[in-house]
């Protein structure tokens, strides 16, 4: 088991849900807890909780990371003790919208484009320069299972999952010959504020996503990523998929 202990770990997305547990995880590894979110208030209340129960070192900062100049700034601009990043969680994403291309919201098209493939990409490429030149690092991408396999209505949200698997995989092709990883991370149903966000605030129906059957948790997928990250420094784990015991497909579930 590969230690991370006095490491820095960069969560994105690290408000709530996957990025807060997967936050939450490393810290209990005694690892230094780097994060970003758009919700600078729960980061704070996020990282006096890490340093009060794991003693962890953290440090935070507001960031959107579909805003390529700010991501920039932000990396650039880190403390100097900040910034050899030795694993990026790449977990800023969202969906919005189950619509039927057709009469899909093209501000939701684009709030899922830009933060799901093009923040991902704003955030690996400042933050791989240092890994290369100090020739170690590992990076991990959350994707879903929407990237293997479209369903009804998912139309833009699965496409943006897609290409965080292919742009994963490239990736690797790219950084083979350096020690750098690359891993991709991708869950099925996990009861977050997914829906909620996916419904614009509908409480009701993103409740009913799950009613009748026992969804994955945020700690599930916390546990699959840090897995990924402490296997020794030949072992690179390619992908990892989880779902839910009740879910056998995108589209099929047991709710008996």
């Amino acid at each position: 088991m590969l230690s991370l202990k006095d490491k820095i770990v960069f969560v994105t997305g690290a408000s709530s849900g996957i990025g807060r547990a997967t936050a939450e995880a490393f810290a209990g590894l005694g690892a230094r807890i780097l994060m970003c979110a758009r919700r600078a208030d729960r980061l704070e209340a996020l990282a006096r909780k890490l340093e009060s129960e794991h003693r962890a070192a953290t440090h935070y900062f507001r960031l959107d990371v579909r805003d390529r100049a700010a991501v920039d700034r932000a990396v650039a601009g880190l403390p100097p003790e900040w910034r050899p990043i030795e694993v990026l969680v790449n977990n800023a994403g969202l969906s919005r919208g189950l619509d039927k291309l057709p009469g899909g919201l093209v501000e939701d098209w684009e709030e899922m484009i830009d933060t799901n493939i093009k923040g991902l990409l704003y955030v690996t490429r400042a933050v791989l320069a240092g890994m290369l030149e100090r020739g170690r690092g590992h990076v991990i991408n959350i994707g879903s299972v929407a990237g293997r396999e479209v369903y009804p209505a998912g139309n833009v949200y699965c496409a943006s999952k897609f290409a965080v698997r292919a742009l994963t995989r490239g990736l690797r092709l790219d950084l083979n010959g350096t020690p750098i990883r690359v891993s991709e991370v991708a869950p099925g149903m996990v009861e977050t504020e997914f829906s909620l966000v996916r419904f614009h605030g509908d409480a009701e129906r993103a409740g009913r996503v799950y009613q009748g059957l026992t969804p994955l948790g945020p700690d599930d997928i916390a546990d699959a990523v840090v897995w990924c990250a402490t296997r020794p420094a030949h072992v690179n784990v390619s992908d990892v998929v989880i779902w839910p015991t009740a879910q056998a497909s995108t589209t099929l579930t047991n709710r008996g």
